[in-house]
């Protein structure tokens, strides 16, 4: 038999081997009537009824009527037999079913799932419960790409195919809540919002589909709450994510801050370094205020790093006194995170630290560098580098964050697994002084670039 292929999910439609069968339309009624019934035998008085509208023949034109059906049925044979009458007989069934005025004809279709779309759907959407969610989505997925339309779109408001409508759109309801379902937790609700809409487009006047719409908006904002630009480079699988926030509140991800070439962290009296600078904090925040544990650590990670200068204690007599080439880049350990201190500024010694483009670029080379060795392919947060007191007068806010995300973009281009996310920080006091559409501009074109 031709592989045939009869789709209600949507205006009727067979298919013979790939190829669309045309039907009459008083054919193509039979066939969503046969449908209809869902593998149950028809009887022939009942067709003239659904099909033909007619409530019973005139004396002596039963026969006629009888061979009206039969002219049908063979023509609907041939069509999903794909010109096999035979064929088609298989599937198209005479029966004779027992009445009290004896033996009455009836035809029942007996299409497998692959053959018949409504079938498949059903089959598919119940196939989704009995496995895990990415599985599920994607069998969900199948079930609702095949929906062309409203079920048995020629039989609505048709009592005998009301039964089979119903089930069918509730099914239909049932996996696309069920899509969402999964694609929220698979983490990604912005696929699930397209499904809710589509619903919300068919059902206008259904106050449940409007409630989950709001409900997926209403989450989708509240995820990307503080996050102003987001973009993926697929080509180099990174992610650029700009957010306004706190450094220190992004747990999941290592974490880089500005030094001076001399490593300060004196924060007593803001002497030495500002204690609302980041290096200020770091100490604040991940150290508990005490200058000594973050020198330890940084003493331990420079041992090996040369040294290209020591200060004399009378030209500056507070602080630290060897400084390290610009661009020296080590690991501190916080917990199971690395913070990554890097000298892109001089600290002279009237205690103003001093930067600019030239230090921050060879800075930002040698960090990355070393977040590709270091960092565990976590993503990696980097603040606003250049921005606070070692001011790099050069560039304003939105240049800097090109700097910063261009040279990562870089150090990516060879295919070395530096992080997956870079994470650029702005604080919420700096947000409108940033203008970040030299950036965005740069990451639409990024994917087209070559170097």
């Amino acid at each position: 038999m031709a592989g045939v292929r009869v789709s209600v999910l949507g205006p009727v439609r067979v298919e013979a081997d790939g190829i669309p069968v045309p039907l009459t339309p008083l054919t193509r009624r039979l066939l969503v009537r046969l449908v209809a019934a869902d593998g149950e035998a028809v009887p022939v008085r009942q067709l003239r009824r659904d099909v033909w509208g007619r409530e019973a023949d005139f004396p002596g034109q039963g026969a006629r009527g009888r061979n009206e059906v039969q002219k049908r049925v063979v023509e609907l044979r041939r069509a999903i037999g794909g010109g096999d009458l035979a064929s088609g007989a298989r599937v198209l069934h005479t029966e004779q079913l027992p009445t009290a005025r004896g033996p009455e004809t009836a035809y029942r279709l007996n299409l497998a799932p692959a053959e018949l779309d409504c079938a498949r759907f059903a089959e598919l959407v119940n196939e989704s419960f009995q496995v895990g969610p990415v599985m599920a989505a994607w069998r969900l997925e199948e079930a609702l790409g095949m929906v062309r339309g409203r079920p048995l779109a020629e039989a609505v408001g048709e009592a005998f195919a009301e039964p089979l409508i119903r089930r069918l759109t509730g099914l239909q309801d049932t996996a696309r809540r069920e899509l969402i379902s999964c694609r929220v937790r698979l983490g990604r609700p912005e696929l699930a919002l397209p499904v809710a809409e589509a619903a919300v487009r068919e059902r206008p006047d259904d106050p449940s589909w409007a409630s989950e719409l709001g409900r997926l908006r209403a989450g989708l904002r509240g995820r990307w709450d503080n996050e102003l630009l987001r973009t993926a480079l697929p080509d180099r699988a990174i992610e650029i994510v700009v957010v306004c926030g706190d450094l220190f509140d992004q747990e999941d991800a290592n974490l880089v801050a500005g030094f001076t070439d001399t490593f300060d962290t004196e924060i007593d009296q803001d002497l030495v370094i500002s204690c609302s600078s980041v290096q200020g904090q770091l100490v604040e925040r991940l150290f508990d205020g005490r200058c000594d544990l973050l020198d330890a650590e940084l003493e331990r990670a420079l041992r090996p790093v040369p040294v290209v200068d020591r200060e004399r204690s009378r030209d500056k007599p507070r602080g630290r006194r060897l400084r390290y080439p610009i661009g020296t880049t080590v690991a501190v350990p916080i917990g199971r995170r690395q913070v990554f201190a890097t000298a892109y500024s001089r600290l002279d010694n009237d205690m103003v630290a001093r930067s600019c483009p030239e230090y921050l670029a060879v800075a930002l080379d040698r960090l990355w560098a070393a977040v590709a060795r270091q960092g565990r392919y976590r993503p990696v947060a980097v603040p606003m580098l250049g921005s606070g007191l070692a001011r790099i007068v050069d560039l304003d806010r939105g240049r800097l964050a090109r700097l910063i995300v261009e040279s990562f973009v870089r150090a990516c281009l060879d295919g070395t697994p530096v992080a997956p996310e870079l994470r650029l920080v702005v604080h919420p006091d700096d947000l409108r002084r940033t203008d970040l559409l030299e950036l965005e501009r740069f990451l639409q074109e990024a994917p087209h670039r070559r170097g």
